[in-house]
């Protein structure tokens, strides 16, 4: 068992030799030591946040399953959060510290995923999340739709940041200021993807029946509700060649070959070293936003018949 220090609690890594990634050769240790050296870029958009854990103790080719509840077993000094839900509630791990990311991929946690809200405020999200998911391998109509997004939200003097999923698209962030409840703000980011899919019908569609998209990109605003998650920025994806869900800067948009998976555990050495995110937008209040929302699709559609 290897137990180097992170801040006040040394935490073992058991089984570090254990594969988690078969293809290609990547250890627990090594999983645990991609999250020490991310941690100073990755925590502050975990700290405060109830998560749910993406574990595969068998590693990505054994059966994984997601963990809202914090096991008896983890230890006391790992934060937690007690949130209602429906009949009950749900005690959510927060990952405040190194040692705490550290201790999740010991109990082989993937991925984390994060609420669009802070554990103080459940029902007031600062992350507005557009997910971008396209039909097929073609990244063409993904980068195209960001593009379009981030044109249609700057109509809308609302600045965004752009994230690789590590998975199959983007996403599109937005930090907001903790004002609106949820309900309010997904009934405002489904208005945008609506004004989206309406400029590019053939392209693009805010139509969850997979059946019914008939091969366009998927505007997905589903995880703006309470007690949705969206992947954590810099979490690593139970996928071969372990891509990880990275922040972008919005002119790789101009590259070609740009894929959501670009960026992987294995080259994070090569890419750490610049942080797109460094001057991300501040939070941003949606009372305007929303006003001239109102304004742009009134135009759009016209005056009535």
């Amino acid at each position: 068992m290897t137990r180097p220090g992170t801040g006040r609690h040394a935490v073992g890594i058991s089984r570090p030799d254990k594969v988690l990634f078969p293809g290609d050769g990547i250890t627990k240790a090594g999983l645990a030591g991609y999250y020490r050296t991310v941690a100073r870029r990755m925590l502050p958009h975990l700290r405060g946040r109830p998560l749910m854990l993406e574990r595969h103790p068998d590693g990505t080719d054994g059966p994984g399953f997601l963990q809202k509840d914090v096991p008896d077993h983890f230890p006391d000094w790992i934060h937690r959060a007690e949130l209602p839900k429906e009949g009950g509630t749900v005690t959510y791990l927060v990952c405040d510290d190194t040692a705490t990311l550290r201790y999740l991929a010991d109990q082989a946690c993937i991925t984390p995923h994060r609420f669009l809200s802070r554990a103080d405020r459940p029902d007031r999200p600062d992350r507005l999340v557009f997910d971008l998911d396209p039909a097929d391998e073609d990244f063409a109509p993904v980068r195209e739709a960001a593009r379009g997004l981030r044109r249609l939200l700057d109509e809308l003097e609302l600045p965004a940041s752009l994230m690789a999923t590590g998975s199959r698209g983007l996403h599109v962030v937005v930090a907001l200021d903790r004002r609106a409840p949820f309900d309010d703000v997904r009934a405002f980011a489904r208005g945008v993807a609506g004004v989206l899919a309406a400029r590019q019908p053939d392209r693009f569609t805010t139509e969850a029946r997979k059946k019914a998209r008939r091969g366009r990109l998927y505007l997905d605003v589903q995880r703006n509700a309470y007690a949705q998650t969206a992947v954590a920025p810099y979490a690593v994806r139970a996928l071969p060649g372990a891509p990880v869900a990275a922040p972008l800067a919005w002119s790789e948009l101009d590259d070609p070959d740009l894929t959501s998976r670009r960026r992987t555990l294995a080259t994070v050495d090569d890419w750490l070293a610049d942080d797109p995110w460094r001057d991300a937008p501040r939070p941003r209040s949606l009372r305007r936003p929303r006003s001239l929302l109102t304004a742009l699709t009134r135009e759009e559609k016209g005056p009535p018949p």
